[in-house]
């Protein structure tokens, strides 16, 4: 039984020496200093913030994008014992000691690293040379723009890593399917390339560029199995199935799982908040949380409540009226009503309380059982502190003449009657006897006279008789149901007090009454996608801004660090030599392939089959990927930087070996040619690794070199090497 102890046991693998060189030299050019510069660096101003909000549990929003990339960077803090204390206020600061440096940059610098052997599998899977292969890594290790970004606690570097790795695992999978289908290796590569593209759009939604490439390329090579006739139907649904699961389903659920993670982690309440509907405020910890907490659920008849606008834009406010009128006359000469006025107020006040009444009744409290008031009832609202009735009637708005002022109405013994009966519009309702509830409900305010629908107008401020608080308009003939137009309950208690100074007792008081909800998961995460989607901070031209057709000739640069005293400095600068040879490369590619093309109409083949299969082939992954990485910044209404441009620069620096091999092989063919095209390779890779040396100072912030020297490395006038003055 225990006979196979007698031998003993021998393990045999196959080690690649060069992939094994190539990922230790790639982790020496990422790792080495990675520490220096001790300070922050151009958008670790930015990330870091986020990373403090991490370790302190509090709720952000980042409109640049999904939270896995920040989640990365954050579990590098972690790793490292950051407490999160440290001011992310200005580039150039000195990290204080409780900060991990080398914790908090180490995660981008390893994907950094490994993208260098992954460039190797990739030429490989592509069945090109071993020579091939080792020449696109050696080009990504050299590439200083990709060092310098991998070096710093920025996303670049970790999304490209899911890129290539995506890439890769599609190759190998696809490289699988005629001999090993639905074998263990071919499902994990195939579920692999799932997740690789899940975690690439959940760093960046660049990432989803890639994704779907690679989505048309199994779409593809899906439509040529559906040709084979080898292949039975009940075999091709199971293909279909498998390829749905992994590369649609998997990623979904994973992208999900990013935001479960992500909202889990960040249930304090924070400085972001406030771009939350009252729902999402009240289901975090502190804030309004404290607030609402145990808030009655139903509004009923008598409720004091206080409105809060659901668009939120410019600024978050509430409905509100104070017992200033509006001015006899505007400044453009128009007349208003002399009425109370009302407006939104981008601040928690007590003249926010509004008190909602039966019109059949006249008790301002609620009744013992409450009545609640449910979707189609017709509702009065009073305003609490001055117990005047909301009013609208077909009088211009001060700043929108095409809409009704809004008013509380005041009885001036003239012929302008009271106009204040509202019908209660639920508009997220489940069925036409919803009743009205605090935070969940969204509702519409329907002027029964008029028809006119209670709205913020949108961000206009009033002048300074309405002390520029903003518009509330009566919205005619509205048949849509814009954010601005609904209404949530924000603050609700069950009003008490008949008497009108016990009354105002009572609603300066805290809310403390007995039922509480919180948002499931994914209502938090519908909100927080749209926010995401939707929210965009003001475009502002920054000094090393660019656009994409200077990234190509690299006629940019941006200015990372700039050491306080001496002249030692960080850019972000590509290789020059690599950047125009994969120039020329791509427009190689087209010319041969349309070339190619053109000759193959009228029947000349000019290489073998498989040869062009897989010059296509290389060509849909490398070319396809520079492309649709590339191409879609041109319809982009967005600042833009140069660090844009590193995921496509690196599949067309893929391409380089590519063409350099086709030429070789198919271009020169005698032994005389062959020899000389490999002495002017060796030549011209010669010329990258003397750039990359020569610009290595700048890649790596040191040695700090001399005014002469920096003046010497600006190869372009367009670059902007910062040389202080003697």
């Amino acid at each position: 039984m225990l006979g196979f102890l007698k031998e003993p046991v021998v393990v045999t693998a196959k080690i690649n020496v060069s992939l094994v060189a190539l990922t230790v030299m790639g982790l020496m050019s990422r790792l080495w200093g990675l520490c220096y510069p001790r300070a922050v660096v151009f958008d670790e101003v930015y990330y870091g913030q986020f990373v403090s909000l991490y370790m302190k549990r509090i709720f952000f929003v980042d409109d640049s994008g999904p939270p896995f990339g920040h989640m990365l960077l954050a579990l590098g803090g972690y790793l490292g014992g950051f407490d999160g204390n440290f001011l992310w206020n200005r580039i150039g600061a000195e990290y204080s000691m409780n900060v991990p440096v080398w914790s908090l940059r180490l995660l981008p610098a390893l994907a950094g690293a490994l993208c260098v052997p992954l460039a190797y599998q990739i030429l490989v899977e592509l069945h090109f040379s071993h020579c091939a292969a080792l020449g696109a890594a050696l080009l990504i290790l050299l590439e200083n723009s990709l060092i310098t970004q991998s070096r710093f606690m920025l996303l670049e570097s970790i999304l490209i890593f899911f890129i290539l790795l995506a890439v890769l695992s599609y190759l190998k999978f696809y490289n699988l399917q005629k001999h090993s289908a639905f074998s263990g290796s071919w499902w994990f590569w195939l579920l692999l390339t799932g997740v690789a593209c899940s975690c690439a759009v959940g760093v960046k939604y660049m990432g989803l560029f890639t994704y779907m490439l690679l989505l048309a390329t199994a779409g593809l090579h899906f439509w040529h199995m559906i040709g084979d006739q080898n292949l039975s139907n009940v075999s091709l649904l199971c293909h279909f199935l498998a390829r749905g699961l992994a590369l649609i389903i998997i990623p979904m659920g994973l992208y999900l799982s990013f935001f479960y993670v992500h909202l889990a982690l960040l249930y304090r309440s924070g400085p972001h908040d406030q771009i939350m509907t009252s729902a999402f405020q009240a289901s975090l910890e502190g804030g309004l949380a404290r607030i609402t907490q145990g808030q009655p659920l139903e509004v009923a008849y008598g409720s004091q409540i206080t409105l809060r606008n659901v668009l939120g834009k410019p600024m978050q406010c509430w409905l509100h009226s104070h017992t200033n009128t509006y001015p006899i006359r505007y400044e453009n000469g128009r007349g208003s009503s002399h009425q109370q006025q009302v407006t939104c107020y981008p601040f928690k006040d007590v003249n926010n309380w509004w008190i909602v009444k039966d019109p059949g009744m006249q008790q301002l409290v609620v009744s013992n059982p409450p009545r609640p008031v449910r979707h189609g009832h017709i509702v009065q609202l009073v305003h609490g502190i001055t117990t005047r009735y909301l009013n609208t009637h077909d009088v211009a708005a001060p700043l929108s003449p095409h809409s009704q002022e809004v008013s509380c109405y005041i009885d001036y013994n003239i012929s302008m009657p009271a106009q204040n009966l509202w019908r209660v519009e639920i508009v997220n309702r489940e069925s036409d006897t919803d009743v009205w509830k605090t935070i969940l409900s969204e509702v519409r305010f329907v002027h029964v006279n008029t028809s006119a629908v209670l709205k913020a107008s949108g961000g206009a401020s009033l002048p300074e008789w309405g002390y520029r608080q903003l518009e509330v308009v009566g919205e005619k003939l509205s048949k849509g149901y814009h954010q601005s137009m609904l209404w949530n309950v924000e603050e609700h208690r069950y009003g008490k007090s008949q008497e009108q100074k016990e009354r105002e007792v009572e609603l300066h008081s805290p809310t403390q009454m007995d039922i509480s909800k919180n948002l499931s998961f994914m209502a938090k995460f519908t909100e927080l996608q749209w926010k995401i989607l939707t929210l965009k901070n003001e475009d502002t031209e920054h000094k090393y801004s660019s656009s994409a057709l200077d990234w190509i000739t690299m006629d940019t640069n941006i200015a990372y660090w700039l050491h306080p005293t001496s002249g030692a400095q960080i850019h972000l600068l590509g290789n020059v030599a690599t950047w125009a040879s994969a120039n020329a490369a791509a427009l190689l590619y087209l010319c041969l392939s349309l070339w190619y093309l053109l000759r193959r109409r009228r029947k000349i083949y000019d290489i073998p089959e498989d040869a062009w299969q897989l010059w296509m082939a290389a060509g849909g992954i490398c070319g396809g990927g520079w492309a649709v990485n590339y191409l879609p910044f041109f319809l982009m209404e967005k600042t833009l930087f140069l660090y844009h441009y590193l995921p496509a620069v690196t599949f067309q620096i893929l391409l380089i070996p590519v063409v350099l091999q086709h030429l070789s092989d198919h271009l020169c063919r005698s032994a005389l040619l062959k020899s000389m095209f490999s002495a002017l390779v060796v030549a011209w890779f010669s010329w990258v690794y003397f750039v990359y040396c020569t610009f290595s100072p700048l890649t790596y912030g040191q040695p700090a070199l001399a005014p002469a020297e920096l003046r010497a490395l600006r190869w372009k006038d367009t670059w902007n090497i910062l040389i202080r003055k003697q």
